[in-house]
């Protein structure tokens, strides 16, 4: 990304306030209402149904026929591309015996990461990060999974695009290690791509930091205050994104839910140590941002000095010389220079002399 791209672009998602809360006002626990953005999209039901030795995958139209994978012995895999619509949602709750403060939660967007138990299933609560090509934006996604038994229902607030493709794929190979585990590793799987693809987030970031540090160094202008500006707002909004992810993911790995096995553990640990790290690069990265004000203002405050110290110079050579000028344009009569035949000649070279005498004497001492 280039400079003039960074100056025209904001290199992050701004943050903004929570979306139509007022509209839950006075409304009981566990009304559905749609907080977020207004899609005019249909949902998108797939479906994926697998074990060791076979994977079906298929498209539906209708949640009736989601509802016979219930109780399948095989895992099952249902994906929502969608959340603007509360009567699908109610439909697919009430079949698969989900709590109206569950489905409440996923139709707000503005959820906070979290984890919690209902003892026939878990929810889970994360955000995916996107980047924005076009608008060089981060782009903020609320995922929320369902863990039971032997099902996984994820519901995408999108409807194009998430970071699931990979596990498709491997879930599509006969071989993978995915198609001989459960449901819980399949959250598990989930969640390692989502948090995967903080990384590589934080890897443009990173590319866009360092070209508004060098920037900084070389020509600093009120656009580039700008985009710390931005900057600064969107490490706050990640922050807040991602730094809860770290509570969640330690609830599985430390819970006694008897929906995740002890086999799975190790892999959600890793998952964990991702997520820290994540959590210490965006604290280095809020560093630097903050630290990029002071070298703004540092190198303003410089480039002033510069220019300043030039003008001192200048001014400082023609004190003398305007002297000089002065006494002799005050056209007394009685002046004795005012009649001389050399006069004119000596004043100007008496004047470029001292002229080079000023210079030679500021060059020595380095003021120039």
């Amino acid at each position: 990304m280039n400079r003039k791209e960074i100056g025209q672009k904001g290199p992050t998602n701004t943050w903004k306030p929570p979306r139509k809360r007022s509209q839950k006002a006075g409304l009981p626990p566990g009304t559905l209402l749609h907080i977020g953005e207004s899609r005019s999209a249909d949902i998108r039901i797939t479906i994926m149904d697998f074990d060791a030795t076979h994977c079906s995958e298929k498209t539906v139209q209708s949640v009736e026929e989601c509802l016979p994978f219930k109780e399948t012995p095989s895992v099952t895999w249902i994906n929502l591309d969608g959340i603007h619509q509360p009567k699908i949602l109610e439909q697919l709750g009430a079949g698969f015996g989900l709590h109206p403060l569950t489905l409440e939660d996923i139709l707000n967007t503005e959820q906070r990461p979290k984890l919690e138990d209902y003892g026939e299933y878990l929810y889970i609560v994360l955000k995916m990060l996107s980047h924005d090509e076009q608008s060089g934006q981060v782009v903020a996604e609320q995922i929320s999974l369902v863990l039971g038994r032997n099902f996984v229902i994820s519901f995408q607030e999108g409807v194009e695009g998430d970071v699931f493709n990979p596990i498709r794929e491997r879930l599509r190979k006969a071989m993978s290690r995915i198609r001989t585990m459960g449901a819980d590793y399949l959250v598990y799987s989930l969640l390692d791509a989502v948090v995967d693809n903080y990384f590589v987030i934080l890897e443009k970031l990173g590319e866009t930091i360092e070209s508004i540090e060098d920037e900084l160094v070389e020509q600093p202008s009120p656009a580039t205050l700008q985009v710390i500006h931005r900057l600064k707002r969107g490490m706050i909004f990640l922050r807040k994104s991602v730094w809860p992810l770290r509570e969640v993911v330690n609830g599985l790995q430390r819970g006694e839910s008897p929906l995740i096995n002890h086999a799975t553990f190790l892999y959600l640990r890793d998952v964990y140590d991702h997520t820290i790290q994540v959590i210490d690069t965006i604290e280095t990265f809020r560093d630097m941002v903050s630290g990029m004000l002071d070298i703004y203002l540092s190198s303003v405050s410089n480039r002033l000095n510069a220019v300043m110290k030039v003008l001192t110079v200048i001014a400082t050579i023609f004190m003398p010389l305007t002297f000089i000028a002065g006494v002799y344009g005050m056209n007394f009569k009685y002046m004795p220079e005012l009649e001389w035949h050399w006069g004119y000649p000596v004043v100007m070279s008496f004047m470029l002399v001292i002229s080079a005498l000023m210079l030679t004497y500021f060059w020595k001492k380095k003021w120039l």
